[in-house]
């Protein structure tokens, strides 16, 4: 099951002790690197372009649950996106 990312107005929060700060989160990603090499062999990611990227699971750090994450509203992110909207707006 995918997990939906957070967004500007959204975050995570698990359903079960209602940790908002601490998840593992397991991702699959196909990206292409830039990576540069110096003289002694040292590699350095220089850029990095995401193709695709898929989370597959979330685990809540707090109490270990797997999967039991959902998305809430971010404190003020209404008023947030009211101001930016009149901001636009004139």
């Amino acid at each position: 099951m995918s997990v939906p990312l957070p967004t500007e107005g959204t975050r995570w929060r698990c359903t079960l002790c209602g940790n908002l700060t601490r998840f593992d989160v397991t991702r699959s990603s196909r990206v292409v690197e830039f990576v540069h090499l110096d003289l002694a062999g040292e590699s350095r990611v220089e850029e990095r372009e995401v193709l695709s990227e898929t989370v597959e699971s979330v685990r809540c750090r707090w109490c270990n649950a797997v999967d039991q994450v959902e998305l809430v509203d971010r404190p003020g992110a209404e008023a947030e996106a009211a101001a930016q909207a009149g901001r636009t707006e004139a």
